[in-house]
């Protein structure tokens, strides 16, 4: 009597419902982003809420009666607990509302608008220069020995100066002392707008084009070594193919991150370098708004910047996909 053994293979994977590509995409590249704005949105709004100092002290003075101040506090609806103004403010948001501001008696969205213009035309600019600085002097760097170290040198310079330092050095350079650009101001028409925001563009990109440059030089550097490029090389086959075909498009995934990931930071740093040389941007905005206790104001401008740096990286994340088979594969 013989007895016939059969192993049998794995059980074939169903596909649930929820684990469809659609759902996997949309939870990915909208749901996921979504909650990451509304869980930054109540973060802020529950720091705000707690931080110290009152808006209605502010902007009744320090001689206002009690009933004053009550009554401003029930006008502005700050007597409310926290989630009730949130779910207030989040209901306008979803509508287009950001709220009204405390100190110009205005909606958010009034003051936000003529600004953006400003914030992103400046952003746009020093982008470009992020990126045609950074990955020139990365290239040249990654590909030419007898100039990395020089590559190295300017972009540790340029990654040691803060912003701030930068804009004082340019300002007394060539706006004061030469007088080749304004000291201040955005400027009226298109043209002269941007000669205004040369200067700022150029200290809002020079840490980031730095960044870039060094992690360029790196890995264009590291793809030149491997052994897949000297074996095509060892053939005798034209540098500028094994440029184009290997190098450049081994490195192109962490170049196309740091490069989405400098743009979106430079709205965050506008911050910085727009109040010093007199740009009413959001940046100068939310300063002045932060001085003042302007919540409403400080909450519309902080959501936009984390929106801003989410979509990004949500493109990003698209475009990796895109570019590299093995992430589609789920590899």
């Amino acid at each position: 009597m013989s007895v016939s053994l059969s192993v049998a293979g794995p059980p074939a994977r169903l596909r649930t419902p929820w684990r469809h590509p659609a759902l996997t995409l949309m939870a990915k590249y909208v749901l996921g982003p979504a909650a990451t704005v509304l869980c930054a949105s109540f973060l802020l709004f529950a720091v705000l809420a707690r931080a110290p100092g009152d808006p209605v002290a502010q902007l009744l003075g320090p001689h206002a009666s009690d009933s004053a101040r009550a009554a401003m506090r029930t006008e502005l609806g700050l007597d409310e607990p926290m989630p009730e103004r949130y779910r207030h403010w989040l209901t306008g948001a979803l509508h287009g509302d950001l709220g009204t501001s405390l100190t110009y008696r205005q909606p958010v969205s009034d003051l936000l608008a003529p600004r953006l213009l400003t914030t992103f035309l400046l952003v746009g600019m020093s982008a470009l220069l992020i990126l045609a600085a950074g990955l020139l002097l990365g290239g040249i760097g990654g590909t030419s020995p007898r100039w990395r170290p020089v590559v190295n040198a300017l972009s540790g310079l340029g990654v040691a100066v803060p912003s701030f330092v930068a804009t004082t050095l340019l300002i007394s350079v060539f706006a004061v002392n030469l007088g080749w650009f304004p000291t201040s101001g955005a400027g009226g028409g298109f043209t002269d707008r941007l000669w205004h925001l040369t200067l700022p563009a150029i200290a809002l990109s020079i840490g980031y084009a730095a960044y870039l440059s060094q992690l360029t030089s790196s890995a264009i550097g590291e793809e030149a070594e491997a052994e897949h490029v000297q074996t095509g090389r060892g053939r005798g086959l034209p540098r500028s193919w094994i440029f184009r075909r290997h190098i450049l498009r081994n490195a192109a995934l962490p170049l196309l991150t740091a490069s989405g990931l400098t743009v979106a930071g430079l709205v965050a740093g506008a911050v910085v370098v727009e109040p010093a040389f007199g740009i009413d941007g959001i940046g100068s905005l939310l300063i002045r708004s932060v001085s003042a206790k302007d919540y409403p104001v400080v909450t519309g401008v902080s959501v936009l910047i984390v929106g801003v740096f989410v979509v990004v990286t949500t493109l990003l994340d698209a475009g990796q996909h895109l570019l590299d088979p093995r992430l589609r594969k789920g590899r």
